[in-house]
């Protein structure tokens, strides 16, 4: 039977800053009569929005797979409108996809000998110095302005007003937090790590791609554009957690952005400490 092993975790670690308004919906908690339409996601403890890992998550595998032309071949919603995502369900395909590798799938019989979800997207919270800012500044409501849109029917030309609220545009989240693992089978570290630290670009590759897309809602519409800064990458190897005082945390490259990390020599070092 396979085993599978940890050899090690690469750690992006930096800020996010919206050069737009951004918007990523939450639920309004009760009836607020003449509140905003679109509520934006909210800590419950503080009322401080925040970019939710699963909304920088999901948004990287879907431009991924756009980006590497992945079949949309699963069903999640068959209503109107359907909802197609792509997952491999063939270990052959599984083996040949980076999309699925380092996002994972849902776990079938027929798979074989695939690994667990390498990525990991932590929340981020708005920094301390955003935070300080906005509280001098009269939003229209706590850390969030209110952006009225108007719809127009093309017939009629009827006017109707729809108000979504936002985070403004120079607010900076952070620190935010991926943490991409590096798995192999049967403790054979040398024939499968290069392969292992390649599917890390994949994760580089998704975060370039964000930046040139947006995340929540409204993008089309001007919403949800933001900027990776201030980045630094690290790598705490096996040999690590088994004894933290006798090995250090490697650091692989800092940078101002992506392109940054991704122009870094950080593969060699990665195989050295491994």
């Amino acid at each position: 039977m396979a085993s599978i092993q940890l050899q090690g975790k690469i750690f992006v670690r930096g800020e996010i800053k919206t050069t737009t308004g951004l918007h990523i919906g939450g639920s309004a908690g009760e009836l607020d009569i003449g509140g905003v339409d679109n509520p934006v996601i909210r800590n419950p403890l503080t009322r401080e929005p925040y970019i939710p890992g699963s909304s920088l998550r999901g948004k990287m595998r879907s431009l991924l797979d756009r980006h590497l032309n992945r079949d949309l071949n699963k069903f999640i919603r068959r209503g109107r409108p359907q909802v197609r995502v792509h997952e491999c369900d063939q270990l052959a395909d599984y083996q040949s996809c980076p999309v699925c590798q380092v996002f994972g799938i849902a776990p079938t019989a027929n798979m074989g000998d695939t690994m667990p979800t390498r990525l990991i997207v932590r929340d981020a919270l708005l920094t301390a110095a955003t935070r300080d800012r906005f509280a001098e500044i009269d939003t229209d409501m706590p850390y969030t302005e209110v952006k009225t849109e108007v719809a127009i029917d093309r017939i009629t030309s009827a006017a109707t007003p729809r108000q979504n609220e936002r985070v403004p545009a120079d607010a900076t989240f952070g620190p935010f937090e991926v943490v991409h693992s590096l798995y192999t089978l049967n403790s054979a570290p040398a024939e499968s790590i290069d392969r292992e630290i390649d599917l890390f670009d994949t994760v580089l590759k998704g975060m370039e791609l964000l930046e040139d897309d947006y995340i929540g809602g409204s993008g089309s519409r001007g919403s949800g554009k933001i900027v990776f800064c201030d980045l630094e990458l690290t790598f705490k190897s096996r040999k690590y957690y088994e004894n933290p005082q006798s090995v250090s945390v490697i650091s692989l490259a800092q940078g101002a952005g992506v392109a940054a990390l991704r122009g870094a020599n950080y593969q060699s070092q990665i195989k050295a400490a491994i």
